[in-house]
Formats: C-alpha cells, sequence, structure tokens
C-alpha cells in the first residue's frame, strides 16, 4: 500500500498487493476482496486465506479475526471458485493416474549367487 497504513494489512502483505497494482485504499476497495487475493496469487505469491481475512478486515476496518465467520465462508468458497479457474502451473506436468507396482518373489529377478529375491533386504 501507499505511504497510508491500513489495518491488518503488514509489511509483506503491502510488498504483494502493491506489486500487482494495489497502491491505496480505494484501489483495493475497487477490486474487491477477492480480487486482490487472486492477483496476489496470479502474480506467483504464496497468500494464505490470513491474507483473505486481512484484506476483508482492512476494507471493514476491523480486525481480520472480526470478520464474521458467515463472511469469511462465502470468501473462502468465492476465492475456491477462482482458484479453480485457474490454469495449471506451466513448470509442473498435471499430475498423472498412480501405478502402484508390487514386487513379490515372481516378479522380481534373482541374483545367480543369492537364493533370495533383492527386495527383501
Amino acid at each position: 500500500m501507499s505511504s497510508e497504513k491500513m489495518r491488518n494489512i503488514g509489511p509483506k502483505s503491502a510488498a504483494w498487493l502493491r506489486q500487482v497494482g494495489l497502491r491505496t485504499r480505494e484501489e483495493l476497495a475497487e477490486a474487491g476482496t477477492v480480487e486482490a487475493f487472486m492477483r496476489v496469487k496470479r502474480a506467483g505469491f504464496k497468500p494464505t486465506l490470513s491474507l483473505l481475512y486481512a484484506i476483508e478486515g482492512a476494507l471493514q476496518d476491523c480486525h481480520w479475526q472480526e470478520v464474521p465467520e458467515a463472511r469469511r465462508q462465502e470468501l473462502v468458497s468465492a476465492a475456491g471458485v477462482a482458484i479453480d479457474k485457474l490454469p495449471p502451473p506451466r513448470y509442473k506436468p498435471t499430475p498423472g493416474p498412480v501405478r502402484t507396482t508390487v514386487l513379490t518373489e515372481d516378479t522380481v529377478a534373482m541374483r545367480p549367487d543369492d537364493d533370495e529375491p533383492d527386495w527383501r533386504r
């Protein structure tokens, strides 16, 4: 944020918000809680739900722990929907099905000099 200090917004959160173009309380209010959170997330930072609650508290001018539980659930739900719409990260392949291989005596090759399969060591 700019020189104005907002309730609940610490130095790290303020830096993240500045880097995504939200420098004033007005800009934050215009974007809204979930959009501000998502801008931080899309920028590659790793925000937690604490940031979501902190932004809401800042906009409501209350401590983030005073945000009503019903409102928290609305925010989490809306953020979850927005997160689900994000494309998968480019640097990670989409996980495929997991295959489990069970080693048994008949699937493990014996060493020529041993009477015990390799997997038993």
